[in-house]
């Protein structure tokens, strides 16, 4: 009887590193291939941006550690491998206070850098915290529905049901409720994601550098609906933007707190609507129809 003669160990890490290399190759051209589809990497907006690099710094800074992990994996699995003869025996080598350092000290020091980096961002990008620009900020209003978005204009004075448009390069502070489940607000292309409860109003400040339609959704399951509550942001010229709320204002629809009290009913219809905001407190009514009542 005859052995079939073993695959030689240079030939199998041979192998390992190319599928290593392919993998490596397709990552970058899946990306780029679907780019329109992956938002976070490709921000139209300063918010966006910053918190793109900071992940991708983030995860840089990982690979310092997730590369050479890599390496040694075959370098230890050539040096020690079973067949190798008169290699010198050293049982002692866990206690090695120099192997000791390394494998302890650079991970500390890699953590360090990551949290001082992360405070630094997470300061810088406060939701709660405004956008300096020359441009006056601009107010909307949003209430998360079941299962879709009222947004309200109140220097305007109109709203837009499912419909969300800014101009660019304009800081947009977004006041953000529920009158549903808890949900969360999120236009990936501009920035993060920040709650939405009854009770309860959240900030966030977000700009849009460039121009175009960018999906709106909810990043948090409300129930059947959810699938289905998304929105559309358009970031346009101020001029298309001023044109746009003119016709909001020419809208026969009028939404004051009795209208609302239908729209608020759970729903999934996703059709665009806009109106003239008749009830200019129509939000802290909202944000207040929870609250207690006080005690006399």
């Amino acid at each position: 009887m005859t052995l079939k003669p073993k695959r030689p160990v240079v030939f199998m890490l041979l192998f390992s590193a190319f599928i290593l290399l392919i993998i490596l190759l397709m990552q970058p051209w899946t990306i780029h291939h679907f780019r329109d589809y992956i938002s976070v990497l490709f921000p139209k907006g300063w918010v966006g941006f910053e918190e793109r690099n900071l992940l991708l710094i983030i995860q840089v800074i990982m690979l310092l550690v997730i590369i050479p992990v890599y390496i040694f994996t075959f370098i230890f699995s050539w040096k020690y491998r079973a067949g190798k003869k008169n290699e010198k025996y050293d049982p002692d080598l866990v206690d090695h206070k120099v192997a000791e350092f390394f494998w302890w000290g650079i991970p500390f020091v890699i953590t360090l850098a990551i949290c001082v980096i992360t405070y630094i961002k997470t300061y810088e990008l406060d939701p709660f915290k405004p956008l300096e620009s020359d441009k006056k900020t601009k107010t909307v209003q949003v209430v998360a529905l079941q299962w879709r978005w009222l947004f309200i204009y109140p220097e305007e004075k109109i709203a837009s049901m499912n419909f969300l448009q800014i101009p660019t390069e304009t800081p947009i502070r977004f006041e953000i409720t529920a009158d549903a489940p808890m949900n969360s607000f999120w236009i990936p292309h501009l920035g993060g994601q920040i709650y939405a409860m009854p009770k309860m109003k959240s900030i966030l400040h977000l700009i849009a550098d460039e121009e175009g339609d960018f999906r709106g959704s909810s990043a948090n399951i409300s129930g059947e609906g959810f699938a289905a509550m998304h929105f559309i942001t358009r970031a346009s010229s101020e001029e298309d933007y001023e044109k746009w709320v003119e016709t909001a204002k020419a809208s026969q629809k009028v939404l004051n707190y009795e209208e609302y009290e239908k729209l608020a009913l759970p729903s999934m219809e996703s059709q665009e609507e806009l109106y003239q905001l008749q009830d200019e407190k129509l939000f802290d009514q909202i944000l207040m129809k929870f609250m207690h009542p006080k005690k006399e």
